[in-house]
C-alpha cells in the first residue's frame, strides 16, 4: 500500500509560481508511474501532468503546457509539479496519483493510489 501526501499549495497572485510536492510512504515509488490531477470548484477532476517511473515520457494538459514541469526524485520518494505564470483558472485542489505500472498515463482510471489533495488558489 502507498500513502501519498501533497503539500505546497496556497494562495498566490496571478503570475506567481508554486511548487507542489507529493511524498510517499509505505513503499518506494520507483516502480510507479505518477501523475498530477486537479479539480476546480464545481467541476470534474482532470489530468494535469504525468511522468513515468524513471522521469521520462512527460505529458501535460494543454492549458499548463509550457509553464509547468513535472519531475520526480525517487531517492526522496517525492513527486513535484512546478507551475509558473499562474492564472485564476488554475485554482483547484491538486491531487497526486501513483500507478502500479512503469508507463505514464493521463487517464484517472489507470491510477491505484491517491493523495488527499492540496488547495491552490490564484487571485486576480
Amino acid at each position: 500500500q502507498v500513502q501519498l501526501v501533497e503539500s505546497g499549495g496556497g494562495l498566490v497572485q496571478r503570475g506567481g509560481s508554486l511548487r507542489l510536492s507529493c511524498t510517499a510512504s509505505g513503499r518506494t515509488l520507483k516502480d510507479y508511474a505518477m501523475a498530477w490531477f486537479r479539480q476546480a470548484p464545481g467541476k470534474e477532476r482532470v489530468f494535469v501532468a504525468t511522468i513515468n517511473w524513471i522521469g521520462k515520457n512527460l505529458y501535460y494538459r494543454d492549458s499548463v503546457k509550457g509553464r509547468s514541469t513535472i519531475s520526480r526524485d525517487n531517492a526522496k520518494n517525492t513527486l513535484y509539479l512546478q507551475i509558473n505564470n499562474l492564472l485564476p483558472e488554475d485554482t483547484a485542489v491538486y491531487y497526486c496519483a501513483a500507478r502500479r505500472d512503469y508507463s505514464s498515463s493521463r487517464y484517472e482510471s489507470d491510477y491505484d493510489f491517491w493523495g488527499q489533495g492540496t488547495q491552490v488558489t490564484v487571485s486576480s
